[in-house]
């Protein structure tokens, strides 16, 4: 049984950093793409990133410069670095993953229950 489960998420101060983490079980990154998408209050879920099973990276192109992916094959787990946040980052965040994906929430099948982001002085 495939499992998402991301961590990390808290309260920020504008310009302030965070890490998300985001671990999968029952399946390995090998096999499975892995997706973020954030939803803030009141508007759509959107998508931010996407890491495909050969580790290589896409960014939409609003994060790009702030926020960073890496992932660990050993602990089987994709981070999302977030750095100079602001208000309009407040959301719950949300890690996905398929063994497709792509750059829509349609395109992954796994989700976790999301961890929520608050920046804010």
């Amino acid at each position: 049984q495939v499992q998402v489960v991301e961590s990390g998420g808290g309260l920020v101060q504008p310009g302030g950093s965070l890490k998300l983490s985001c671990i999968l079980s029952g399946v390995t990154l090998d096999d499975y793409t892995t997706g973020w998408f954030r939803q803030a209050p009141g508007k759509e879920r959107e998508w931010l990133s996407y890491t495909a099973k050969d580790g290589t990276t896409y960014l939409e192109d609003f994060v790009k410069g702030r926020f960073t992916i890496s992932r660990d094959i050993a602990k089987n787990t994709v981070s999302l670095e977030m750095n100079n946040l602001n208000d309009e980052d407040t959301a719950v965040y949300y890690c996905a993953a398929d063994p497709l994906g792509g750059t829509h929430e349609l395109a992954f099948s796994h989700w976790g229950q999301g961890t929520l982001v608050t920046v804010s002085a």
